[in-house]
């Protein structure tokens, strides 16, 4: 188990935070939360965790959701390739889990991270640290967003 998935299973003993869907396997959970506070190594510290250990297809969305957090991990540390493929390639795993899936407003995280990509292609490699980083979308479950 990682530092990150420790420090979380310390964090959901004091209660897990308002607003996320019932039902969302607890790595899920954290690694959501994680996302929405732009902490994307630990984002996917947890979902990479729970992607591996659920054998059904909604590991899927895991998994896109882990890609659009490494995507931005990249844009954080200016790699502009990196960000734009993972972005790509995230925004790409998520289609097939629109509109909803687990009460997780997919279709706007998609909408929203296909911005940010068209924005850093036309911005291209030599300003990417120009992005406005408010831009970066969190994860909503229906219309309201995830702490």
């Amino acid at each position: 188990m990682g530092a990150a998935v420790a420090a979380g299973a310390a964090a959901a003993a004091r209660g897990s935070q308002p607003g996320l869907p019932e039902g969302l396997p607890d790595l899920v959970r954290r690694g959501i939360e994680e996302f929405n506070r732009r902490k994307f190594f630990e984002c996917h510290e947890y979902l990479e965790e729970a992607w591996m250990e659920e054998p059904r297809r909604v590991r899927f969305l895991y998994q896109g959701i882990l890609q659009v957090g490494v995507g931005f991990y990249h844009l954080q540390n200016g790699n502009w390739r990196g960000a734009t493929g993972v972005l790509r390639s995230g925004i790409e795993r998520l289609r097939e889990f629109e509109p909803e899936t687990l009460g997780i407003d997919v279709a706007k995280l998609v909408r929203e991270s296909r911005r940010c990509l068209e924005e850093l292609e036309r911005l291209g490699r030599e300003r990417v640290r120009e992005f406005d980083v408010t831009r970066i979308p969190k994860v909503e479950s229906s219309g309201v967003s995830i702490p």
